[in-house]
């Protein structure tokens, strides 16, 4: 059998501050909350119907750090257009961390904030992934 990639679990300092920026420029969902038998509260975030398929878990009290400086590790949000990451980028005030930006095929324009806990969050269009994939931006990057 071939495993299936269903979630991702992360550390928050503050469970309903990062609830809040997921579901505001991510558009995820809570689809399940409960208490953790060791005091923690954990959360389980999806796209909304896909909570069968995807999660982020997170789970509170924890202590992560904010990335260092050269670390681009994120997680990555595709957007319906160029216009739409725009909109995150001016919606995400002092959260930005990458301006808008066009880059070579594969990666398409995008830009990135800061979470509550520092991580990056990318948000994409023309990425060969999600929607925009098959937009005209896509083809005229090239290979």
């Amino acid at each position: 059998m071939r495993p299936a990639f269903t979630h991702i679990a992360l550390h928050v300092a503050n469970l309903d501050q990062s609830i809040r920026f997921y579901e505001a420029f991510c558009g995820l969902e809570t689809v399940h909350l409960r208490d953790d038998p060791e005091g923690a509260k954990v959360a389980w975030l999806a796209e909304p119907g896909k909570g069968d398929q995807f999660v982020i878990v997170m789970i509170d009290q924890g202590k992560p750090l904010p990335q260092p400086d050269g670390d681009f590790s994120h997680l990555g949000f595709a957007l319906e257009s160029r216009e739409a990451v725009d909109d995150v980028a001016a919606r995400g005030g002092d959260l930005l961390a990458w301006p808008p930006r066009q880059a070579p095929y594969p990666v398409g324009y995008y830009c990135a904030l800061k979470d509550p806990d520092g991580r990056f969050i990318e948000f994409s269009y023309g990425q060969p992934l999600g929607p925009g994939s098959e937009g005209p931006d896509t083809e005229s990057l090239g290979p």
